[in-house]
């Protein structure tokens, strides 16, 4: 059961990961550029920020999954540090510029403060696990990593909830509300969650 989890983690990390291609084979008005004002889209400072948001938070996605697992991180550790060092980059500038990008968020101050929030613990939790391997904590260095990838993978459940919640909320605008809060707070519980039960299984082997 683990293991088919983890299977379709990592399958939805690839496509959702993938999702910046549509701005390449598909007409700007048909993606979610098309939703949002003039006046946003003609500021270039917005449009950096948000092609560097989506095209970094997807290299983050893309790779981040492979950081998890002893076997593979004790086989190729150069490998591993390497990919480190690529996911912190890229999960510094995504959240940077997905800060920015939040306060201009659709239904308001509500939905700015749940992406704006995103985006700050994104960057904490990923710059706090940067911080603790260079100081050789290896324990609290695999839990940062578990609470930033689990932010990162906010790019999937959003994606997933969202188009439920407009289903099951026939105003567009609360759904957005509960969707800017609910794709990203759930994840950090599973993540204290798997990070509860390894300190768990570490006390018991100590």
């Amino acid at each position: 059961m683990k293991n088919l989890l983890f299977i379709i983690l990592v399958i939805c990390a690839l496509l959702v990961g993938a999702y910046p291609l549509i701005y390449v084979f598909v007409d700007h008005k048909h993606t979610f550029l098309g939703s949002k004002p003039l006046e946003i889209l003609n500021n270039p400072v917005w449009r950096f920020s948000f092609f560097c948001h989506i095209i970094f938070g997807a290299v983050s996605l893309f790779i981040g999954w492979r950081q998890f697992g002893a076997k593979f991180r004790n086989k190729h550790l150069s490998l591993h540090r390497l990919i480190g060092k690529t996911y912190i980059l890229s999960v510094i500038i995504s959240s940077l510029s997905g800060i920015y990008i939040g306060i201009f968020a659709h239904g308001g101050i509500v939905s700015s403060m749940g992406f704006v929030s995103l985006g700050i613990v994104w960057f904490i939790t990923t710059v706090i696990a940067f911080l603790k391997i260079k100081n050789g904590d290896v324990r609290q260095h695999q839990n940062f990593m578990t609470y930033s990838y689990a932010c990162t993978f906010a790019a999937v459940t959003l994606r997933i909830l969202s188009p439920l919640l407009k289903l099951a909320i026939e105003t567009p605008g609360l759904s957005y509300h509960i969707v800017a809060w609910l794709c990203w707070i759930p994840n950090l519980m599973f993540a204290y969650y798997i990070n509860r039960k390894r300190s768990y299984k570490s006390a018991i082997l100590e």
